[in-house]
């Protein structure tokens, strides 16, 4: 059985997505971004679809880990690096790259007798004012690491952009041209470009690339879709409508019932809400499609249902298929609806959710 809200994957278009990063990057390494269970995809089913990426990038140990158990043989990169001893060893057990960007890691690592046993991302803050080292802390940091036994040398030098979804917005040439002047002539491979560097950024491209969102078919500009941008997006999020029902003139919808009924509407229920991730803050007037059309969302979204206006399709019935974001409802619009971004609409789909793997909704309509 299918169950009431399902999301189906496109994992083919991980290929496409990948390699318009090679073609935007030609000659850079790709560091996958799969943090955070692979942006609500599915951590182990995304790293499986994208093993041609030269790595992997997570945020934590554990999901390093995690990848790692599964028999992935990437290289793996820890974003958030470690806190303490036990940390290290298990980015030594499993052969994990740490991101460096405090003292205390410094340390820590101190400490350590290993003989460059670890590959390591010596990270420096050119604005994003997150984790990194300052510039003026770099080459002191440098001269530490060049003499901890435990790290593989030359580091690696990574950096982050804070603004480069803007694109008139010069704090991102900033930040690269701060980076460039810091690291000079040091060695050790270079990575800065995000997904809005990759597509936007071409000063951002180094010897490694940093793809997270536009793997998943997402655009990381607030002003375009990952359609518009060649990307083919992975997720699409689907249901059905449970109940087709008059309201008056006059009757509100909804929790708080803030939603009027101005005339004599048709109201479908959708069986989908919150609870499945579908945002809570959708306004009224987000897009639904209902076979294929689209309608508006009324009402308040609640935890299991939301509710939408049927007057332009008087023949809906219950079982009829609603799309929340695919196939001629790009996710990015819904978000925008949401006042949020598309990332945490992915990433927010909860365990109820069934995840079905490239089989198009057609055959699961059919089936039902």
């Amino acid at each position: 059985m299918i169950a009431a809200a399902y999301a189906v994957l496109d994992l083919d278009a991980f290929q496409h997505n990948l390699a318009k990063v090679r073609g935007c990057a030609p000659g850079a390494k790709v560091m996958a971004v799969v943090k955070a269970n692979g942006y609500g995809h599915g951590v182990l089913r995304i790293a499986e679809a994208l093993q041609d990426a030269d790595a992997f990038a997570v945020a934590r140990v554990d999901e390093g880990i995690r990848l790692r158990r599964a028999g992935l043989k990437n290289r793996i990169a820890v974003m958030e690096g470690f806190t303490c001893a036990d940390e290290v060893d298990d980015l030594l057990a499993f052969q994990l790259e740490p991101l460096l960007h405090s003292f205390s890691q410094l340390d820590i690592l101190k400490t350590r007798k290993e003989q460059q046993a670890l590959s390591a991302w010596l990270k420096i803050d050119t604005g994003m004012n997150r984790l990194g080292f300052k510039a003026k802390d770099f080459s002191a940091v440098y001269a530490r690491l060049s003499d901890c036994s435990i790290i593989r040398q030359p580091v690696n030098l990574m950096t982050h952009l804070a603004n480069a979804d803007d694109k008139n917005d010069d704090k991102t040439l900033k930040q690269i041209r701060l980076f460039n002047e810091t690291v000079g002539a040091f060695p050790g491979q270079r990575s800065i470009a995000n997904s809005a560097g990759i597509l936007g950024w071409r000063e951002s491209l180094a010897d490694w690339v940093r793809p997270g969102v536009m793997l998943y078919g997402i655009s990381p500009f607030p002003d375009s879709t990952g359609q518009a941008l060649g990307l083919k997006p992975v997720m699409s999020l689907h249901s059905r409508l449970i109940a087709v029902k008059p309201i008056l003139e006059g009757e509100t919808v909804g929790y708080g019932g803030n939603w009027l009924c101005k005339k004599n509407t048709t109201l479908g229920v959708v069986a989908i809400g919150y609870g499945d991730g579908y945002p809570r803050y959708a306004k009224a007037g987000t897009p639904v499609l209902v076979n294929g059309k689209r309608v508006p969302l009324v009402g308040r979204v609640s935890m299991d249902m939301i509710t939408v206006d049927l007057t332009t399709q008087p023949d809906a019935k219950p079982g009829d298929a609603a799309t929340l974001w695919g196939d001629g409802l790009a996710v990015e619009e819904i978000a925008r609806y949401a006042d949020t971004i598309a990332y945490t609409l992915v990433c927010g789909i909860t365990p109820r959710v069934q995840i079905i793997e490239g089989v198009s909704t057609h055959k699961i309509n059919s089936a039902r």
